[in-house]
């Protein structure tokens, strides 16, 4: 009967094709969706991880700033500073126990800089959310003039990297987070303010009254024992002007929610398009049973049990669905893997892929379920088989 199968695919190849391309559509559909909406899940994680504090405040006009949540959030380009004297009030406010400057630096596309980057500086004495990010992939001190850079930079260890017309080496390169940290550049305290210094004498920048040797772009805050995040951000607000302090989970809320809606659509996509490939295939096995009627009729006079026409059915199914199953999950696989930096890019929210082995298994569980919804259908169509009134067939009655 295994071979009688294949040789009735083999000779109706376009019912088997069409059979082969709804089972594809719901593999690559299921595993496509899956990794979506995993992926978007990974990658808010990701976010979270790495904002890694409780609070953050920065100066009030940030919060002017179009791309203020992308560039505090995602590592965008863009710039912005608060003097000493507003980060000394905020150190001073009562709650606070962490606490760790940053500085942000955009270097141009331009003659002066090697790439046009977001540069992110750090104090290493102080640090606890880019220092941990970094040991993962670097255990050493970072010198003058080291930097480290994001996952999807085309730069390696060891490159010299200019900016500003001070030429920097590349000492690590981090693993990737699924967000725009993959295309920033960190660096030590001493190095960005050399950076900062070198635009600022080629007329590259402009800190207008602020001076940049005292200035912090923002701080990163953990909240002493015994003192919320929410109590300790109502407190800055209220008695340090000129800046605005943000809980880290509500900067992250709106992305949470895009999220929630992009996943909720993929997964009404991902039903609506099982719903009807399940139709489909019903409807198809069911063609093909009445169209075959004799045929089956015939097997019946020359021998073969009810189990067995009705195990022909299933068998053809089976081999239909893992065929297209594994083509679908192939076509999957094809297009989320090397796409996964611009489908981020369409959808505008951190996306994280997970491990090969976790994305092995997605396609294993994707290409079991067609397999399992496809006999599922024939299944119908195999019952259907082992109740043929022989007689009434051959007789034409039927």
């Amino acid at each position: 009967m295994k071979s009688l199968a294949l040789k009735n695919l083999r000779g109706r190849p376009v019912r088997t094709a069409v059979l082969m391309v709804l089972a594809a559509l719901l593999s690559f559909t299921a595993l496509g969706g899956t990794l979506t909406v995993t992926s978007l899940g990974k990658g808010l994680d990701s976010l979270e991880a790495r904002l890694g504090a409780d609070v953050m405040v920065v100066p009030k006009e940030a919060t002017m700033k179009k791309k203020f949540e992308d560039i505090v959030l995602q590592g965008s380009t863009g710039y912005f500073y608060m003097d000493s004297k507003r980060a000394e009030q905020v150190m001073e406010c009562e709650g606070v126990g962490e606490v760790s400057p940053q500085f942000f630096l955009a270097s141009t596309g331009s003659s002066c800089c090697s790439i046009p980057v977001q540069i992110i500086g750090f104090d290493p004495d102080t640090d606890f959310t880019v220092s941990p990010w970094i040991k993962r992939t670097y255990g050493g001190e970072l010198e003058l003039y080291d930097i480290v850079v994001g996952s999807d930079l085309n730069a390696f260890v060891g490159d010299k990297l200019s900016f500003y017309g001070v030429e920097c080496r590349v000492a690590a390169k981090l693993e990737k987070t699924g967000t725009s940290y993959d295309t920033t550049v960190f660096t030590n305290e001493e190095t960005i303010r050399a950076l900062i210094k070198s635009s600022l004498d080629k007329g590259m920048n402009d800190f207008q009254d602020i001076d940049p040797e005292t200035s912090v772009s923002c701080l990163m805050i953990n909240a002493a024992d015994g003192t919320s995040p929410e109590e300790l951000v109502n407190d800055i607000n209220i008695h340090v002007q000129k800046v605005k302090a943000f809980k880290s989970g509500d900067m992250i809320s709106g992305i949470a929610g895009s999220l929630s809606g992009v996943s909720k659509m993929i997964r009404m996509l991902i039903a609506a398009v099982w719903v009807l490939g399940m139709v489909i295939l019903l409807l198809a096995f069911t063609m093909s049973v009445n169209e075959r009627k004799k045929e089956f009729a015939v097997l019946r006079v020359m021998g073969a049990s009810r189990g067995k026409l009705a195990g022909l059915v299933l068998k053809e199914a089976l081999v239909c669905c893992l065929g297209g199953s594994l083509i679908g999950a192939a076509a999957g696989l094809l297009v989320l893997l090397p796409f996964n930096g611009v489908i981020e890019e369409m959808l505008g929210l951190p996306f994280l892929l997970p491990d090969g082995a976790s994305i092995a298994g997605y396609a294993a569980a994707a290409v079991i379920l067609a397999v399992i919804s496809g006999a599922a259908a024939a299944a119908v169509s195999a019952w259907r088989v082992s109740r043929i009134d022989t007689g009434l067939i051959l007789r034409g009655d039927n």
